[in-house]
């Protein structure tokens, strides 16, 4: 069983609310469907809290039906913290019984998810004291000026400090969410919710990377860098010395930190990078197969099939037959 709480407040932007609910309720459903044996063991159990158990008002003038108060929330799996439509500070100063709840999930494995200006409800309750976060772009000014002791990174969609999410924008909640149904279901089930709910049939980047998987599961934030680099830039011709010059950091320094954050040395992680970016092409596109490899940075079609079979245990035709008979259909 999975329980999620969703928080709802004054001002509360609605799609905040209302696209994570959707996404997981989608999951559900599908997990469901396709799994009915083990589905129980999957279940899923939302609630919408707000401070006094009354119904939620939006600013475009909708209302959200909510019949639970935050106080009679003492165990839940995840939060998820809705972003707010304007400046968010006095909102959350008028607040404090509901930064004094969430202060009382520090130190516990409940995943909190804020999205955009959600954020400050987490630094204002001090759970992100140096740890890194990030907000909606607009108010990265006063956040920061507000919030001294949280690392604030202005440059990333995303962030995760232990079991804090933080997302800039309601986009970037979809692919965090995705990370949680991939997470708590299955890769299929989160592909499948991924073709309803967001404009790229590939998978993000930042999907990928939340992956709680040893290679992506570190707080070096100069290794970080260079991932991000290497997700968005993977096709490019990419070597030890290349990386060193261009991060300022010696091959011997590059290998050490990398395998000690990762698991794996700076061109394993590439060629895993590689090689999923070949499975997304293979599932969804009409590519030839010299045509995938050429496009993922393997301009000699048979190493790419050598490697990907090594890799997947299947040659890249094999593969594209085999998962191209499992795509996901709902009969109506």
């Amino acid at each position: 069983m999975l329980n999620v709480t969703v928080v709802g407040y004054r001002k509360v932007l609605g799609t905040s609310i209302t696209i994570p609910v959707e996404m997981l309720n989608a999951a559900d459903l599908i997990n469901r469907i396709e799994n009915n044996a083990g589905a129980k063991n999957k279940a899923l159990a939302m609630q919408l809290v707000s401070l006094d158990g009354g119904n939620i008002a939006l600013n475009a003038g909708l209302e959200l039906v909510c019949n639970n108060r935050l106080a009679d929330i003492t165990d839940t799996d995840m939060i998820i913290l809705p972003g707010l439509w304007g400046n968010p500070l006095g909102v959350v100063k008028n607040n404090p019984e509901l930064t004094e709840w969430l202060r009382g999930f520090q130190g516990t494995d409940v995943i909190i998810c804020a999205a955009g200006t959600g954020s400050y409800f987490l630094a204002e309750a001090g759970l992100l004291n140096n740890k890194v976060a990030t907000t909606h772009w607009y108010y990265f000014d006063q956040f920061q000026q507000s919030y001294p002791d949280v690392l604030l990174q202005r440059d990333r969609f995303i962030t995760k400090a232990g079991n804090l999410y933080c997302a800039g924008s309601v986009n970037s909640v979809r692919d965090v969410m995705l990370h949680f149904i991939e997470d708590f279901y299955s890769q299929f089930v989160a592909d499948q919710v991924s073709r309803h709910f967001t404009h790229e049939v590939k998978r993000s980047y930042t999907s990928s990377f939340l992956k709680n998987s040893p290679q992506n599961f570190h707080d070096d934030e100069n290794i970080i860098e260079i991932q991000e680099w290497m997700h968005s830039c993977y096709n490019d011709e990419i070597t030890l010395e290349i990386l060193s010059e261009k991060f300022d950091i010696s091959i011997r320094s590059l290998n050490r930190r990398f395998k000690q954050a990762t698991g794996k040395s700076p061109m394993q992680y590439l060629q895993q990078v590689r090689l999923e970016n070949a499975q997304e092409l293979l599932k969804t596109s009409n590519l030839g197969i010299a045509e995938v490899a050429y496009s993922v940075g393997y301009p000699d079609n048979s190493y790419f099939s050598a490697l990907f079979k090594k890799a997947i245990s299947l040659s890249p035709k094999e593969y594209r037959k085999l998962v191209r008979k499992k795509m996901f259909q709902v009969n109506t």
